[in-house]
């Protein structure tokens, strides 16, 4: 019979880890004892997005997706196992969202000075995009996982920047699993994954940011745990047109920038990656497509419209059961 140890079990302490990546910072919040290498565990979280970083980002010229942005039409290119399960996302949630979400906006992106490129609109490449059509890019890349390669069946410039930071917190997650972290919220941005709830067993709670340019102001709280966020806005990155607000966000289907009353998306979902590539593609399908889309897939989502009385909340699933959304618990079930 194993001996019981009476001693009591260390107490857990709140602890934050963080970092800069890919322009803005990740954090981790943890609830740990003194067992765990903390040292180790920051190290290893660092890899994990730097990681995401060196093989996704389109302002690195030697990350693998500007290496398979390079490559000639046709030919196959090797890429790591980690940016082919990413696209490989990135193409399901196109063909589900039809088009809505479109992991082949890079030009346009840069046509519009959001990416690397240019840091201003360039109207001659923004012709020079328009005058192409939209190509469906589920027919235009072909991925082939077991042999871990990726080939282009047209002149396409791939953008992963609306899923990469999505898949970063989930990498992040795994690392915290990895080391034996139970309670823990892993942060990228406006993307967030609960893993287990706090030691003292009450959820995570998220601020839900109020979409309002120029300030930073709570519009409500969401309590999590074991499930992910993620918020897609116009209220960040964005260019004033006339009376028309222009988010960074590309509409692939109008080549051009998203232009409708969706002020923000929030969406959850098992994995971060999923709910990161949900709320761009809910923000650019607008209020009507994006919310019947939604509703057919039986999401969890909170949309945040801009009318002429002011912002208005439409919630389905958890978001919608809710009676009061300035403190939603969401629980995996």
């Amino acid at each position: 019979m194993p001996k019981m140890s009476s001693e009591p079990a260390a107490p857990c302490k709140r602890t934050t880890l963080h970092g800069a990546t890919m322009g803005t910072r990740w954090s981790t919040s943890i609830d740990v004892d003194n067992t765990v290498d903390l040292t180790a565990l920051r190290q290893d979280l660092a890899d994990a997005v730097a990681l995401v970083d060196e093989q996704m980002s389109p302002w690195k010229p030697n990350s693998d997706l500007m290496r398979l942005n390079r490559a000639p039409v046709g030919d196959w290119v090797d890429l790591p196992a980690e940016i082919l399960e990413v696209m490989d996302c990135a193409l399901d949630v196109h063909r589900l969202s039809a088009g809505a979400f479109d992991p082949c906006v890079g030009a346009l992106v840069d046509a519009w000075g959001f990416g690397a490129a240019r840091d201003a609109p360039d109207a001659q490449a923004i012709r020079a995009a328009r005058q192409s059509p939209p190509l469906a890019a589920h027919r235009c890349l072909e991925l082939d996982r077991t042999s871990g390669r990726a080939r282009k069946h047209a002149t396409l410039q791939l953008d992963l920047c609306g899923i990469a930071k999505g898949y970063a917190v989930d990498r992040m997650a795994n690392v915290l699993q990895q080391h034996g972290v139970r309670h823990a919220l892993a942060a990228l941005d406006g993307e967030l994954r609960a893993v287990g709830g706090q030691a003292s067993g009450g959820p995570w709670a998220v601020a839900l940011e109020r979409p309002e340019a120029g300030r930073r102001a709570v519009h409500g709280v969401i309590e999590l745990e074991e499930l992910a966020v993620a918020t897609s806005g116009d209220y960040r990155r964005y260019l004033e047109v006339a009376d028309a607000r222009l988010a960074h966000t590309m509409d692939a289907r109008r080549c051009a920038p998203v232009n409708n009353a969706v002020a923000s998306v929030t969406v959850l979902a098992r994995s971060c990656m999923h709910a990161d590539a949900w709320a761009t593609a809910l923000l650019v399908a607008g209020p009507q497509e994006g919310l019947a889309m939604a509703q057919h897939m039986r999401m969890d989502v909170l949309f945040l419209l801009r009318r002429a009385e002011g912002l208005t909340e439409v919630g389905l699933g958890r978001f919608g059961n809710a009676a009061d959304r300035s403190s939603l618990a969401c629980r995996a079930n």
